[in-house]
């Protein structure tokens, strides 16, 4: 806008402004600006004093850079000093007197609307009401001012209403620098409605875009949003009102005669009587739905009504809905989240999202920064549906339960004749799996190790453009690898013995999840060994204080101190410690949290991660733990196979039974633990990738093309190609897929997702859990109360005997943590998914997918989990 007048103008009209606008006269006026010119829209006339006067202002506020300063470097929890410090600048800022031209300037235009009428004055701050961040209510408004006198020092309120405490807090925890926003004001003529409220062009409680709600009340509509009043609430699907309430309604805000606003009694026999008719209501969503169009997402829209007539005097996006994955025509379609089935739920960077799709065996769609499969043919054939609902409920109860939901429904998914849609694998009975010789399981390994070795070799001799097209073979090498018939088969075939054993010893003996015992310390897990060997590295450094105390110097100050290894032999014991460290990294420093997502980075990248990890282990054991520990889950599992074949030979058919349960045992033993193999296969081919990746971008950032290397991660692999072919980056989309990458970190992806962008949580139909008790699914049998450590971020976990790891979701990353702890709580995961796995080959009672576990679970709350039951006790 450098070359726009209005840049340096201090007033401007309304009507002259629009969404191109937003750095000169904010958000919300550069949104009524736009909506002033949408045909068959009313808004209030006004204009707005422009952020160049906001700056003209500020830069008289005494000793305001201090200031600035001092409240950028205060921590967003640090109440008490943002609350001094801001109240400080409000005052300055209100005290600071306006330029007599610029006064002036609002006087005159006062004097063209009426000097003496009634205005709203409104702040409108940049960084408000964009598509990314709504900062509703964070800023002030000022209803029935009058006179300009009062119309100036309500100007004044609201430039220094920047500074409240709520916006100060927002912009620390969004990491929004203070002197990037600032703060227009519109001065709208005042409206005196009849009725008043909100319109959501999509419905904010299910996200569904078909559905638009309505809540309204009478007089102006801060009794609406100050919570004086219970509105009238419409939904609205189709042009038609398909659920409405009226509320009785006994209090309103009304305009006084000399300015401001006040409560009032509304007359009780107008008390329940509905502020719009159903015909209003109808018509005041075909407006909300052209403004929607106009700006391109659902909106919250405020609006008034005055003698049958709507003037809306705001419009911004609704944040907090779910992004819908974009098909290419107009059908239903049922999106399912691939992050749930992984165990990794948080929003990924477009590399990581674009490198995902190109290495997957199924087609995927991105919305959010998350991936989803479209599962719509698949539920529309009935050949396919049972078995796919079948596997999902074995995978997530909660996600079958959702569609089922919305299978009951019978109008969103057609149901197409049988052999409509793909098959999908059944998961009961006999397979080709079942016939698997447990040899394979070696010669599958020494196959992935060959070729992940020569990928190492061959991926070293290629650069720049040349580098994408071998790794676009080396993706297809990938995907063969992965899609083996012998590889599917020995995953089935652990799994499939998994649930026969559950099925089959909980019919015949009244044993629930007798495999949590029999799997105990199965041979071949890589993941179960990777927490077990950093039992090892602690071992090599628990003899040596002088190390133990280097460590924790670097775990007290954060992780970021990712040379530590070059140092840690300066100190006695330091070098055996280093040598430990770096060998475990050589077999595992490829793995980190989040690890499916390329950008995330690496332990070998910071190996500072593992290391409060590891002082947890030197603390919490004793030598030789790792050695102890696996015997122990061999001896368990021993036992309880003895046990169990002797109860079944007690039984009718009780040979036939022993001898069907033992061949099942021995297959459960030889195939569970390559379950977690495939995921290492992936995890190091990536790290391969991404060596090269980061290679190709440090040559580009010295060629001059790119600022940084991370640039490159807000890149889709094709987009990264073409850069590296052109030497040429489009700043400005990295910018934004930047600024979109930090919005999507705040959403929550559903387990289920429709095209018209329902989300469906699905729910526990039990009754077998105790009144208060949290349910999830059982997957690691036992019983355990301790102490409940709620851990978002594996490098900040400080962990006791006995405590509970209760977190958001475990991939094979967390499995370090598993060793230290006596019992998993999880918001999310299966029967199957790794930190499910892992906890029953460590005897750990597990129970996954709780919604909103590390919400209503405090930390330091004492908690019991019933591993074999699936739910979890909170205790006094």
């Amino acid at each position: 806008m450098d070359g726009d007048p209005g840049d340096r103008a201090p007033l401007v009209d309304l009507r002259e402004v629009d969404e191109s606008q937003v750095s000169v006269v904010g958000g919300k006026a550069a949104h009524l600006g736009a909506l002033s010119r949408i045909d068959g829209i009313r808004v209030p006339a006004g204009f707005c004093v422009t952020t160049a006067a906001f700056r003209r202002v500020m830069a008289e506020v005494p000793a305001i850079d201090d200031r600035l300063d001092q409240l950028s470097r205060l921590s967003p929890d640090d109440r008490e000093a943002i609350r001094t410090l801001s109240a400080e600048i409000r005052r300055s800022v209100e005290q600071t007197a306006i330029p007599d031209d610029l006064a002036a300037a609002i006087t005159g235009a006062l004097a063209r609307f009426g000097e003496q009428a009634a205005y709203a004055v409104r702040s409108s701050a940049t960084a408000e009401d964009t598509p990314t961040a709504s900062f509703a209510g964070q800023q002030d408004t000022y209803l029935n001012v009058v006179g300009p006198e009062a119309v100036l020092r309500h100007v004044s309120r609201c430039w220094a209403s920047l500074f409240t405490e709520r916006a100060v807090i927002y912009r620390l925890r969004n990491g929004i620098d203070h002197r990037t926003v600032q703060m227009a004001v519109v001065v709208q003529r005042m409206v005196f409605p009849d009725a008043s409220g909100i319109l959501f062009t999509a419905d904010p409680v299910t996200g569904n875009r078909k559905v638009a709600t309505v809540d309204a009340s009478f007089g102006l509509g801060e009794a609406l949003v100050s919570g004086l009043v219970n509105p009238d609430v419409y939904t609205v699907r189709d042009g038609e009102v398909v659920a409405g309430t009226v509320a009785t309604k006994q209090r309103a805000v009304a305009a006084l005669p000399g300015g401001g606003t006040r409560e009032v009694a509304i007359d009780p026999q107008r008390q329940e009587q509905p502020a719009l008719t159903q015909a209003q209501v109808v018509r005041l969503v075909r407006l909300g739905r052209r403004i929607e169009a106009h700006f391109g997402s659902p909106q919250d829209i405020e609006w008034c009504l005055v003698d049958d007539d709507f003037q809306i005097v705001q419009s911004r996006p609704i944040t907090t809905l779910f992004p819908i994955p974009a098909v290419a025509d107009q059908e239903n379609h049922v999106f399912l989240s691939v992050g749930h089935q992984q165990m990794m739920t948080d929003a990924m960077r477009p590399l990581g999202l674009s490198m995902w799709q190109l290495t997957a065996m199924a087609p995927m769609l991105e919305a959010g920064g998350r991936l989803f499969v479209d599962a719509t043919r698949l539920l529309a054939s009935p050949a396919s549906r049972a078995g796919f609902l079948t596997m999902a409920g074995r995978d997530d109860p909660l996600m079958k339960d959702a569609l089922e939901t919305l299978l009951d429904r019978r109008d969103f998914i057609p149901t197409l004749p049988d052999g409509g849609g793909p098959g999908h694998p059944t998961t009961g009975g006999a397979s080709t799996s079942t016939e698997t010789d447990p040899a394979v399981v070696t010669e599958l390994i020494e196959r992935s190790g060959a070729s992940i070795a020569a990928l190492r070799r061959d991926i070293a001799t290629v650069t720049g453009p040349a580098l994408f097209d071998f790794l676009l073979e080396a993706f297809q090498e990938h995907k063969r690898v992965l899609g083996d018939p012998l590889n599917m088969q020995a995953i089935m075939a652990g799994m499939e013995a998994t649930w026969w054993l559950n099925d089959r010893l909980h019919e015949w003996l009244g044993e629930k999840n007798a495999a949590d015992t029999l799997t105990l310390s199965a041979p071949g897990n890589v993941t179960s060994e990777m927490g077990l060997a950093l039992l090892d590295v602690a071992d090599v450094i628990r003899p040596h204080p002088e190390v133990v105390a280097f460590l924790q110097g670097v775990a007290d100050n954060g992780v970021a101190h990712d040379d530590f290894l070059d140092e840690l032999p300066k100190v006695p014991g330091g070098a055996e410690a280093r040598d430990a460290i770096e060998a475990y990294l050589d077999r595992y420093g490829m793995r980190c949290v989040g690890e499916i997502d390329i950008t995330r980075p690496r332990w070998s990248e910071r190996p500072g991660t593992l290391v409060p990890v590891l002082l947890d282990n030197v603390k919490l054991f004793e030598p030789g733990a790792a050695r102890r520990r696996f015997e122990q889950g061999e001896q368990q599992a021993r036992q309880k196979a003895q046990e169990v074949l002797t109860r079944l030979r007690a039984l009718p058919d009780g040979e036939q039974k022993a001898d069907e349960t033992a061949r099942m045992i021995d297959r459960v033993r030889a195939f569970i633990g390559y379950r977690e193999y495939p995921k290492y296969d992936i995890i190091s081919r990536y790290y391969a990738y991404k060596q090269a990746l980061l290679a190709e971008a440090e040559r580009l950032v010295r060629a001059g093309v790119l600022a940084e290397t991370e640039d490159v991660f807000y890149l889709t692999f094709q987009e990264f190609h073409e850069v590296a072919r052109s030497h040429r980056v489009d700043d400005e989309l990295v910018r934004q897929r930047r600024e979109a990458f930090r919005s999507y970190q705040a959403l929550t992806p559903p387990r289920v997702l429709t095209s018209d962008g329902e989300t469906i949580t699905g729910a526990y139909r039990r009754d077998d859990v105790p009144a208060g008790a949290l349910a999830g699914v059982p997957v690691s049998a036992g019983t355990v109360e301790g102490r409940a450590r709620v851990i978002l971020d594996m490098a900040q976990a400080d962990l006791e005997a006995g405590d509970i790891l209760v977190t958001a979701h475990t991939d094979p990353s967390w499995t370090p943590l598993f060793v230290g702890i006596a019992g998993l709580v999880t918001e999310v995961g299966g029967l199957m998914t790794h930190g499910a796995v892992i906890a029953r080959e460590y005897g750990l009672p597990a129970v996954v997918s709780v919604l909103d576990a590390t919400r209503l679970i405090r930390d330091g709350q004492r908690i019991r989990v019933h591993g074999s039951d699936g739910y979890v006790e909170i205790l006094p």
